[in-house]
């Protein structure tokens, strides 16, 4: 049977099976193991464990559950809404001053935890009910969250970023400061955007007034005095200290990203026990609880997708793909918008992990042929997926706002994340025309390669 005929088998069977309702983790192993047994000698099937044991004993994959561990031990305290809290008060006079403090919270609380949907969760849970309170509609509170909470796998630490360089065999620093930049871009076009349409819902709600007489709640903003500004300071200085003190031990050199992590983790587990007196067994439960589900969910992927990649590769599939892309003979650009087109229609089925473990044996041989910096596309490809995350059909932080507000329907959730998936796109072509947004602050810290 030729290549290109088992290739299909194989991409229609990992379709088939993941429309069946069937995890990712399990649709993926289950597709593998299957064309072992069809495709590959008979002794393959006996060294499934040790290929998923090989490919998986990366010491930059250690660095996830404990990068895991210090989002957690934050997300599950007082910790996101302190932050959340802090900036409001201290942007508030802004026009549109909260909306600006929830998107500026979720950057620092992603940079912190590495996760789009703990972030979404733990600022969503404290900020829509706050932003709705003080007027905002709720479908663009529920979008500056969704949006806000997307920022998690481009700022680091970011699990995909850290996926993306063991797939790529891309320098895990290099990736995690080409991420800075694009991070603060999309930071300013959410920021700008929520104060633009703040003001157009400012300027209904006073013509409503004059009207009317009724008066919402766009009109009455409470001050806070200095010192109550400042007496908020001191829950959320030691975060913010920890964050810069991970990315100077790991820029710096001082620090592996595995290390880097594990300090991060137990210094987050001493600031929340000093802090909020987390200290009990019954107060760290939750944390490691968390911890144990969201990394085994996650490894589990990571370890099923490497099987799949693994067969892909013994049975030329993804070779034969790769030499049929080059073979197409497309323009450098054209390649890389079909590629991202591919990745945005494997976005709205797939989470940023498989993805980026499925499809880098088959699209980054033919970009690097291209003269591609894989560094700059690591960082166009994870604003893409970030897409994914609040792009019907199955954006998953579209999911987490829902339960974290219910009572805004889904259809106001979804149109309400639709301008922040157009803000998206033109980051993409921001770095497309300037690349040193993303490739600047690597090259100036670590050097030209």
């Amino acid at each position: 049977m030729s290549v290109s005929v088992v290739g299909g088998l194989y991409g229609a069977a990992t379709l088939l099976v993941m429309f069946s309702g069937v995890p990712v983790a399990f649709a993926l192993g289950m597709v593998a193991v299957v064309f072992m047994y069809f495709f590959m000698p008979g002794a393959a099937l006996d060294t499934v464990t040790q290929n998923v044991y090989e490919e998986m004993s990366s010491i930059t994959l250690l660095s996830i559950p404990l990068f895991i561990l210090k989002g957690a031990a934050i997300g599950k305290s007082r910790a996101g809404a302190d932050l959340y809290s802090a900036i409001h008060a201290w942007i508030r006079r802004i026009p549109g001053g909260l909306g600006i403090a929830n998107v500026f919270a979720c950057a620092l609380f992603a940079a912190m935890a590495g996760s789009s949907p703990a972030t979404a969760s733990a600022i969503g849970s404290s900020g829509i009910p706050e932003m709705r309170s003080r007027g905002y509609s709720p479908r663009l509170a529920a979008g500056i969250i969704a949006a806000g909470g997307t920022l998690g796998i481009l700022l680091p630490p970011s699990i995909t970023m850290i996926l993306f360089a063991v797939a790529s065999e891309q320098s895990l620093g290099r990736l995690f400061l080409a991420g800075i930049g694009p991070g603060a871009l999309l930071v300013l076009l959410f920021a700008g955007y929520t104060v633009f349409r703040f003001k157009k819902e400012y300027r209904a709600a006073l013509a409503t007034y004059e009207r009317t007489g009724v008066r919402a709640a766009h009109l009455d903003e409470p001050e806070l005095s200095l010192a109550e500004k400042t007496r908020m300071l001191p829950k959320v200085l030691p975060f913010v200290v920890l964050l810069v003190g991970v990315m100077v031990a790991l820029y710096g050199g001082f620090a592996t990203p595995s290390e880097t992590a594990g300090l991060g983790a137990i210094l987050a587990l001493v600031l929340v026990g000093i802090i909020y007196r987390m200290w009990r067994p019954r107060d760290l439960k939750p944390i490691f609880a968390g911890t144990l589900k969201e990394s085994t969910m996650l490894l589990f992927i990571i370890g099923m997708s490497l099987l799949y990649s693994y067969v892909m590769s013994y049975l030329h599939i993804s070779q034969s793909a790769a030499e049929w892309i080059v073979a197409m003979h497309l323009s450098r650009w054209v390649l890389l918008a079909a590629i991202l087109v591919f990745v945005v229609v494997l976005g709205f089925f797939l989470p940023p992990v498989s993805i980026i473990l499925m499809t880098a044996p088959i699209i980054l041989p033919p970009l690097k042929a291209a003269g591609f910096d894989l560094v700059w596309f690591g960082v166009v490809m994870t604003v893409v997926m970030e897409m994914g995350l609040i792009h019907p059909p199955v954006g998953l932080n579209i999911f987490v706002i829902n339960n974290v507000a219910p009572d805004i329907p889904l259809r106001d959730v979804v149109w309400g994340v639709m301008p922040f998936v157009g803000l998206m796109v033109v980051a993409v072509v921001l770095l497309c025309v300037f690349p040193g947004i993303a490739t600047w602050l690597p090259d100036a810290v670590m050097g030209m390669r």
